[in-house]
């Protein structure tokens, strides 16, 4: 069946995982956010400030290294559209909105 109104389809998934080196993840988020392209000077906080608050939330740099986008790669007819990724450890809830 194929229409020609595309559908809005929400996928929802819970994907529990084992971190056996928190210092890798926080390297690795903390790296990719030097790596981004962010205009720091549109931003509330510096580069240091941001860097240094991945490195003591795992959580967040958990959350931050999360690609739900590749999820959908090569899969035809279907376009990714946003998401809302969050991680939580030990009571601790971190959000992320992808972008759209």
């Amino acid at each position: 069946m194929c229409s020609s109104v595309p559908l809005v389809v929400q996928v929802h998934c819970r994907i529990d995982v084992v971190v056996d080196d928190p210092g890798a993840v926080t390297a690795l988020a903390r790296r990719r956010l030097r790596e981004a392209d962010i205009d720091w000077t549109n931003e509330p906080d510096t580069i240091e400030e941001a860097t240094a608050e991945v490195a003591a939330d795992l959580p967040l740099a958990l959350a931050g290294l999360v690609d739900p986008e590749r999820l959908l790669t090569d899969l035809p007819g279907v376009r990714f559209r946003g998401a809302h990724c969050w991680a939580t450890a030990a009571g601790q809830l971190t959000t992320r909105p992808s972008p759209d």
